[in-house]
């Protein structure tokens, strides 16, 4: 990325951040007045300190009452000052968490509305990262920059103006050396920038890395791929600590610098201030010398503090930036303006010259067209990839057609709420999904109204009350992420309740008694045939002895119908069906 480009993504980061802060003016404002009021009661400690010193006359000749008045009301001004910086730090705690918390909701939200086709294509892990990591990191940055930023410029403008009271001359020695601290801090911000980007990319890579493999640990070890995940963490993790080293090592100098070149200035302050005060010119005292000191150590202490916050709103920017790309991604299409909630479904389903394929050099599904009565049960069949998915995906408007329509009880579906369109439909897939939460909620997902009567008889018909008694709390067992200890059969018999539950008036199901043994398939398949009477079901299958009782089954191959009819029609035409059911039943 070209210097340029750095600047104005910086820009237009900052400018984002600083749209959410808007929001919480009240907390900015009132804690820069803090600011102020506490960096002007600071800077008054050093006159009070000052006049004090000017009281020690002499050896032996000290006026103590003077000092005592001037002690009373230093220790006044500190408590003013400590209250003051207590409620301004309250005051930028609220802000950035607010805006912390702001942020988060909204990526959640976008991640709700992401095409399926983003998550598909991008890292779940990245995406993670991005929410949580990036989120922290640019919450310490904010939160440095308010409660460092605001004091510290307050703090330079302050003491430039007491200094410039009490003496000019030795004020234009403290403001000759000072700029070098911002030269220093600014080289060394354009350096950190791009590498705090590439640690936040790193690490958003390394925490993909590990979500996958934790996720999939059982395969990873049951092929013996421990040692390939291992190198390819210690790869990343290589990359990472590089990155990062060279990041914090940049940064690291900025305190050093700063530091150096502030001791110039007070070194100055000190031979020029003493040599005025030996001379007594215009008046100067021991006490103007002290005070200006003071001043002069206070004037140079926030260019430390500015230069380490610009170092870490470096970091800050750079996963803000990453944090933004998630919530600018295009949302799924919208809802058209004029779409209606599809209320009276009477099952009937129409494909008409329907073309889609995931990437546009790979075809899939070509002038594809179907027409279903209602209540009729269509099985679809066919090798992998053929599409029967993405025929699914496609019903249910996971994915747009690129051309042709998809028409639901003559309703075309883009004219259709999406809500109202997939409430129409229950769904149970190979893939089952069970959320960190008790049995009876995860049953309830789709009816969150249900009686404890509705959600037991739709367990018994699911074959599923019995292992859910025998369970630990029954139906208040709480249960990990994605079903936790449960078996595979066990947690396909939960979605199937689910929708069970729910007796939607339309059916979709994706190969999903694939899981369960083959006695208590036998008993779901006699309840699906119940729950499928009078409503039209779309059934994927593998095993061909499931979709016996179908209407019409379509076989598909590479994206087109190639044969269509029932059990009988097609054993009978000795077709690609016929072959492919007597290569599972052959004697």
């Amino acid at each position: 990325m070209k210097q340029s480009e750095k600047k104005r993504s910086q820009r237009e980061t900052l400018s984002k951040v600083f749209r959410y802060i808007k929001k919480y003016w009240f907390y900015l404002i009132l804690s820069i007045i803090l600011a102020a009021v506490s960096v002007v009661l600071t800077l008054y400690v050093p006159i009070l300190t000052g006049d004090a010193i000017d009281y020690i006359i002499e050896e032996g000749f000290v006026e103590f009452g003077p000092i005592l008045a001037i002690l009373k009301k230093m220790a006044v001004v500190v408590l003013f000052t400590a209250v003051a910086q207590w409620v301004m730090n309250i005051c930028n705690n609220k802000m950035t968490y607010h805006v912390v918390r702001d942020i988060r909701m909204e990526a959640f939200e976008k991640i709700e509305h992401l095409p399926l086709a983003y998550l598909d294509s991008n890292s779940h892990g990245d995406i993670v990262s991005r929410v949580i990591a990036d989120v922290d990191q640019f919450a310490e940055g904010l939160l440095m920059g308010f409660t460092q930023f605001f004091t510290g410029v307050v703090t330079i403008l302050g003491t430039l103006f007491f200094m410039l009271a009490i003496n000019i001359k030795i004020t234009f020695v403290v403001v000759l050396i000072t700029p070098l601290s911002f030269v220093v801090a600014a080289f060394i911000a354009k350096k950190t920038f791009s590498m705090f980007q590439l640690q936040s990319k790193t690490r958003g890579e390394q925490t993909a890395l590990i979500d996958e493999m934790i996720g999939n640990q059982k395969v990873v070890q049951a092929f013996c791929h421990e040692r390939e995940a291992m190198e390819q963490f210690d790869e990343i993790n290589e990359r990472l600590k590089k990155c990062s080293l060279r990041a914090i090592f940049y940064s690291s100098t900025t305190n050093p610098s700063t530091r150096f070149i502030n001791s110039l200035v007070y070194a100055g302050v000190g031979v020029t201030g003493a040599l005025a005060a030996i001379r007594a010119v215009s008046g100067f005292s021991v006490g103007d010398l002290s005070c200006f000191l003071s001043y002069a150590n206070q004037y140079t202490k926030p260019f430390n503090e500015i230069s380490g916050v610009i170092t870490e709103l470096q970091n800050a920017l750079a996963c803000a930036a990453r944090i933004f790309e998630l919530i600018e991604e295009e949302p799924e299409v919208s809802d058209a303006q004029d779409a209606v909630s599809l209320k009276h479904v009477d099952g009937s389903v129409d494909l008409e010259h329907v073309y889609f394929s995931y990437t546009p050099k790979q075809r899939l599904i070509e002038d594809f067209n179907l027409n279903v009565k209602p209540g009729q049960r269509i099985a679809i069949v066919g090798p992998t990839g053929c599409g029967k998915t993405t025929l699914i995906n496609l019903l249910m408007r996971f994915y747009d057609t690129d051309k042709g329509q998809i028409v639901v009880s003559a309703h075309p579906i883009r004219s259709l709420t999406r809500e109202s369109l997939r409430s129409a439909y229950g769904m149970v897939l190979q893939e089952t999904w069970l959320k960190h939460a008790s049995i009876r909620e995860n049953i309830s997902m789709g009816k969150p109204e249900a009686t404890e009567e509705e959600i037991i008889a739709a367990a018994k018909a699911a074959h599923a009350h019995g292992f859910i008694k025998r369970l630990s709390n029954g139906y208040d067992t709480v249960i990990g992420e994605d079903g936790g200890s449960l078996s595979q059969g066990q947690k396909q018999l939960l979605c199937i309740t689910r929708v069970m539950l729910c007796l939607p008036p339309m059916l979709i199901l994706d190969e999903a008694t694939s899981s369960i043994d083959t006695r208590t398939e036998l008993r779901i398949q006699n309840a699906f045939a119940r729950m499928m009477k009078g409503r039209t079901s779309f059934i994927v299958a593998h095993r061909l002895s499931t979709i016996r009782e179908a209407d019409i089954i379509l076989v598909m191959k590479d994206g087109h119908i190639i044969e269509q009819g029932n059990h009988e029609e097609l054993l009978a035409g000795g077709g690609f069906y016929a072959n492919l059911y007597n290569s599972q039943f052959a004697k």
